[in-house]
């Protein structure tokens, strides 16, 4: 059974047909919920076409999330759990789980980007350009790995703006596996946020996602089983996107917000720690516990190790702290931080 497992788990297309019964027995219990009585405040689930649909995507993009292309062995475990306890120590000794906030520096101005036009949803847009220029603050295990993404190294941002008037600005940070400039402006409605409202939008493209991609697949190398790759991409998307609202500040007094869905959600709630005078952070459908999520969506064949070839979540726990929106005090008052969930959310 379990060789089975693994060679369909290096078909990508293969994993995706876990989708179909899980959506089925999400649908069954909703409708099981249905006829009982639910707590107060929780929101009615109506089961439409449209939201099973909605369902089935979230379901496709954990198989995705969740099985990589070439299933961990014995040696694997051994790497990962060798690289995991050295990137303890040094995170340790380096004092940076006592102040997290140390492990990420100040980033350069952005100046100069290259730029190019592009067009997508009906409309034009700017690409900018630019060397990430991002190296963690010591030496952690992985980032030779990391650092060897050519395509990764340049961070870019598609960029709607208006410039008859002061307008104000929003920072959009797009989910796991999105990336590119047509599915991320669908997903934040620029059609309302930009050409009903007159928000100027700068949409960052995340480590290892979209045009920065090492593999076919859109962060599949942000989130798989070498955990470091999380540290590490998380860390630079902070100094990535810190430095995008740097040259958005340059260009503008107007009001900078910031806004994120699902992995982006968390990586705005990351971002705002560190960045003063936002308008409003929005977090949705965030993740906000990596180590949780990790743990609840590891694959049968990760589980099927024992002893000391289980996974350490205690020590993921510890690794992920300075890369965690939980590890820091907000910034910005209540009053300006939004969050919003989704009733069918399968992912975070």
């Amino acid at each position: 059974f379990r060789t089975a497992e693994k060679r369909l788990a290096r078909q990508p297309l293969a994993r995706l047909t876990t989708a179909a019964p899980r959506t089925a027995r999400w649908a069954a219990e909703t409708m099981r919920k249905g006829m009982t009585e639910e707590a107060p405040g929780t929101p009615y689930v109506r089961l439409t076409p449209s939201l099973v649909a909605q369902v089935a995507m979230d379901e496709s993009l954990m198989a995705l999330a969740v099985g990589p292309n070439s299933f961990p062995s014995r040696s694997d475990y051994e790497r990962v759990g060798a690289e995991l306890a050295l990137a303890q120590e040094r995170l340790s000794a380096g004092g940076f789980l006592e102040d997290p906030h140390t492990f990420h520096r100040e980033p350069p101005p952005l100046a100069h980007p290259a730029t190019s036009d592009g067009w997508a949803m009906g409309r034009g847009y700017q690409r900018i350009w630019w060397p990430s220029g991002y190296e963690p603050v010591i030496d952690l295990p992985g980032w030779d790995r990391w650092s060897g993404f050519e395509a990764n190294r340049t961070a870019s941002a598609w960029v709607l703006r208006r410039d008859d008037r002061p307008r104000p600005w929003m920072v959009v940070i797009h989910g796991f596996g999105m990336g590119t400039p047509f599915i991320d402006q669908m997903a934040f409605r620029v059609k309302h946020l930009h050409d009903e409202l007159g928000i100027n939008i700068a949409g960052v493209t995340l480590p290892a996602h979209g045009s920065r991609r090492p593999s076919p697949l859109s962060g599949e190398q942000f989130l798989n089983f070498d955990l470091m790759h999380a540290v590490h991409g998380l860390a630079q998307a902070v100094w990535d996107i810190r430095r995008l609202i740097g040259w958005v500040r340059e260009r503008s007094e107007a009001p900078v917000g910031l806004y994120g869905i699902s992995l982006g959600g968390y990586t705005a709630s990351l971002v705002s720690a560190f960045v003063d005078d936002l308008a409003c952070v929005v977090a949705g459908i965030p993740a906000v516990d990596f180590t949780s999520l990790a743990r609840d969506n590891e694959p049968f064949v990760y589980k099927a190790y024992g002893g000391e070839m289980q996974t350490d979540w205690r020590t993921i726990r510890q690794i992920i702290h300075p890369v965690s929106p939980l590890s820091f005090e907000p910034r910005l008052p209540r009053s300006k931080r939004f969050i919003y969930a989704g009733v069918a959310d399968r992912v975070a």
